[in-house]
């Protein structure tokens, strides 16, 4: 299969990211179908992308026999369904984390996808295609910091989100912050250590918005995790970072230690003014993981058109939720939360 004609569901934010890498910065790859219930978005998939193929529903779109593989960026709550549906009906996957938001939901979808070993699934953890951790994975392998000993986390949505962050939560379910947000660090935890959480404790505080407490949603988070050998890792997750996107994750060893953006800066500038020496920095996620977003998506076809599978497993989407529920329960009930063998229990 030398080129893979791509469908793609969910054209929001992120969705117009992967929607606009596939139709024109991905070789190899076309965007023939887009699928939204809405209709605005359907007519940029049309009149910006060049797309062929609309529909309103999922199930159209997978029956189209012009399309080989699809993209999934629909709300959480839609994935397992959506992935299965795919599955079944030949086409290759790639889905915009998490898998699923219930932790049965995700092992009947890991059933099903490990029933089609021929076709390509694959996750989007986009921060595994990021050139600066790739560069610090390399150096954690190869032992320049000995035996890891500590991650700290740091993944901070801008301030000018909030608001409308809190008008979501009041009509929707996100998850929950750890598994909205943090996800993306426990994996990095994982893929940093190769290890797997063992227990976590976790806390948060709803400060500039009280109001998230009645729909249990929270606005900053923080967790300490023991890793199964005995390595520490502590997440921070917030939505209201007034500088902008920082995302920053640490890495501390036997030999020494890396950060990755420990300032998130924008570019190499300095402006200096009447505020006085001032670094730009990253004001979302499509700006600092730009680059990101497309290797990722040239990964997924290039195992397509390869077949092979890509490193970011459905496994890995598995084990991340279970933290991240495991944490959301440790805020809950105030408690410690022992994780074993994929299972959550106090």
């Amino acid at each position: 299969m030398n080129h893979i004609r791509v469908g793609i569901v969910g054209l929001g934010r992120l969705g117009k990211i992967h929607a606009t890498n596939i139709a024109r910065n991905i070789p190899g790859a076309t965007l023939q179908a887009a699928c939204s219930i809405v209709e605005a978005e359907l007519e940029f998939a049309r009149n910006e992308l060049g797309v062929e193929e609309t529909y309103q529903t999922f199930e159209e779109m997978v029956d189209s026999p012009n399309v080989d593989a699809v993209c999934i960026v629909s709300p959480s709550g839609f994935h397992p369904e959506q992935i299965q549906l795919a599955m079944e009906k030949g086409l290759h996957v790639f889905c915009e984390k998490p898998i699923g938001l219930e932790i049965e939901d995700i092992e009947k979808t890991i059933e099903v996808i490990d029933n089609h070993p021929d076709q390509v699934f694959q996750l989007g953890f986009m921060r595994r295609y990021d050139e600066s951790y790739q560069y610090a994975k390399k150096l954690v392998d190869d032992g320049e910091l000995g035996e890891l000993t500590v991650i700290r986390c740091y993944g901070i949505d801008p301030s000018s989100g909030l608001e409308s962050f809190v008008k979501f939560a009041g009509a929707s379910n996100s998850g929950g912050l750890f598994a909205d947000m943090s996800i993306h660090d426990i994996d990095l935890v994982r893929w940093f250590s190769k290890k797997e959480v063992s227990r976590v404790w976790a806390m948060g505080k709803n400060a500039a918005y009280p109001e998230l407490d009645k729909v249990n949603e929270l606005e900053t988070g923080a967790a300490m995790m023991q890793l199964e050998d005995q390595t520490m890792a502590i997440l921070v997750a917030g939505r209201n970072a007034a500088h902008g996107y920082h995302v920053e994750t640490e890495l501390i060893g036997t030999k020494g230690m890396i950060r990755i953006a420990a300032v998130p800066e924008k570019n190499l500038v300095s402006v200096f003014n009447e505020n006085g020496a001032v670094r730009p920095t990253s004001q979302n996620f499509p700006e600092r993981f730009q680059q990101a977003f497309q290797n990722e998506m040239e990964e997924f076809i290039s195992c397509i058109r390869e077949k092979r599978q890509p490193e970011v497993s459905a496994y890995d989407g598995l084990q991340s939720t279970i933290v991240a529920k495991a944490c959301q329960q440790s805020v809950d009930t105030k408690g410690l939360i022992e994780i074993e063998s994929a299972k959550i229990f106090s």
